[in-house]
């Protein structure tokens, strides 16, 4: 039970990557908060982990509004009296070339990706910094080392992922703060799956490993993140793709 009575809150944490997060951290003992967009959704994933036997809250929240963030971490704070955790999962795609893509196309990416994480880390620095402990991890991309085209939005967003970490790591490591990022490849979820397959085998082939991720692979590194097992590591990056990109 690495997390035994930590409270800690996932955002886009209904589905995909955020759900595998959020059941793996309350399999360790941990209260968990849900923050999704669809709350129908969030409210059956916190349905499951309250068959774990851990306490659980849902909540739809837009991260890019700040004072709808603070509102809500105060909701948390009054039921849950803390939070220990925060996990930077929401996240969005709109894809498009460059000399295609919309302004409305590149500030909604980065608005819902950079701002929210932001936003989500400004909010829970003030509780953590009383308490004088907590794990920040936001999830980022291999797309923010590497680019990709048709994703320059997506890309730059989950760069400015890296940069906010290592910044936060720095200005919060003296309150026994850990600030660190997970940089996800090629991960299986419903959306990867309706990839056509010859795209998925030419991905395939620029895997050293010959497979893909799974959402419970990016979520053994963040439990690692979220535990005192990592209590001398901050302001890294860690890449979950098989070795598909290699600094």
């Amino acid at each position: 039970m690495r997390l035994k009575d930590r409270v800690a809150l996932i955002t886009g944490g209904a589905r995909g990557i955020g759900r595998s997060i959020s059941l793996a951290f309350a399999k360790e003992g941990a209260d968990i908060v849900v923050w999704d967009v669809n709350l129908e959704e969030a409210e059956k994933t916190c349905k499951d982990i309250e068959a774990l036997g851990r306490k659980a809250m849902a909540a739809q929240v837009d991260v890019t509004d700040y004072a709808k963030v603070e509102e809500a971490v105060n909701k948390i704070l009054d039921k849950l009296g803390k939070v220990d955790i925060l996990v930077n999962n929401a996240g969005i795609t709109k894809d498009n070339l460059l000399l295609r893509m919309s302004q409305a196309e590149w500030d909604a990416v980065l608005n819902v990706n950079l701002k929210g994480t932001f936003n989500c880390i400004r909010a829970v620095s003030r509780p953590m910094i009383k308490q004088r402990s907590g794990r920040i991890i936001s999830i980022a991309s291999i797309i923010g080392i590497i680019g990709n085209p048709g994703q320059a939005n997506y890309a730059a967003s989950k760069a400015g992922i890296i940069a906010l970490t290592k910044t936060a790591a720095k200005e919060l490591s003296s309150r026994n703060i850990n600030a660190n990022a997970v940089a996800p490849g090629f991960i299986q979820t419903a959306m990867t799956d309706k990839l056509p397959e010859e795209l998925k085998q030419k991905m395939l082939a620029n895997i050293p490993l010959n497979k893909f991720g799974t959402a419970d692979d990016v979520a053994a590194v963040c439990l690692f993140l979220a535990s005192e097992d990592s209590s001398y590591v901050t302001g890294q990056t860690i890449v979950v793709d098989g070795g598909m990109v290699m600094a």
